[in-house]
Order: C-alpha cells, then structure tokens, then sequence
C-alpha cells in the first residue's frame, strides 16, 4: 500500500443544506455518522480513489463549530492515507514536528488517525489515516 489522499474535510454548519448540492450532481452519499470524541457528525461524498467528508458540529465547543466561529464554512484538512500510522508518527516526532495530539484516535468508519499540527505544515492541517488493506 502507498501514499493516498483519503479525503477532503469540510467543516459545514448543516449537513442537510451541504449534502444538496451533492445530491443534485448526483454523486453518492455515505450514511451520517455521528463521532462522539470529536463532536461531529459526518457524511461522506465517495469521488473516485478519494472522498470529501462533510463535518457538521454537534455541539457548540467542538473543534469543528469553533473553526466555523472563527473562519466560516469550507475546507478544514486533507486527509493522507499511509501504509504504517505509528511508523510514521515516530518519524515525525523524532523530527520535531508539532501534531495536535500524541495520542492516535479512532474516527469515522473505525479507522485510526492522528493530526499533523498547521504550524508544522505551512498552515494546512494534515491529518494521517492508516490504510485498512
């Protein structure tokens, strides 16, 4: 398994207005999915070898309601599959890069992730996913 993007998050206020114009392109939909450790409810739009993830907030000092206060609706991370998550959270760390937490979570359809903090990567934030095959 190599390198992949995984997908695109998109922090929205209301995952019913952000899923019609997908629906009207007539792109698929993933069932919600709610994500308690992070306050969010999610929704993802399949696009070929990738997908975009829509966020909604589900309360209102979640990390996805605080960045729509600050910057509004739009892009949140990118989302980068890699074929080993610890190896490569060793690497970065024994590099001095600053991740947003040292601990590697569970997310989304179960899979385990950790995020690459903005100052780190030219203010993007990156999240690591590892590949499930």
């Amino acid at each position: 398994m190599s390198f992949a993007l995984d997908h695109l998050g998109v922090a929205v206020r209301s995952l019913a207005d952000a899923k019609a114009i997908y629906q009207k392109i007539g792109l698929p939909l993933s069932s919600e999915e709610v994500v308690p450790a992070e306050n969010v409810r999610v929704v993802f739009v399949p696009i070929g070898e990738t997908r975009i993830e829509l966020l909604e907030p589900t309360s209102d000092d979640s990390v996805i309601a605080k960045f729509i206060a600050r910057r509004g609706e739009g892009l949140h991370h990118i989302s980068i599959r890699v074929p080993n998550l610890e190896t490569a959270v060793q690497k970065l760390q024994s590099g001095g890069t600053r991740l947003v937490s040292d601990e590697i979570k569970i997310g989304a359809g179960g899979h385990r992730y950790i995020f690459i903090h903005p100052s780190s990567s030219s203010g993007v934030l990156i999240e690591l996913v590892e590949a499930s095959d």
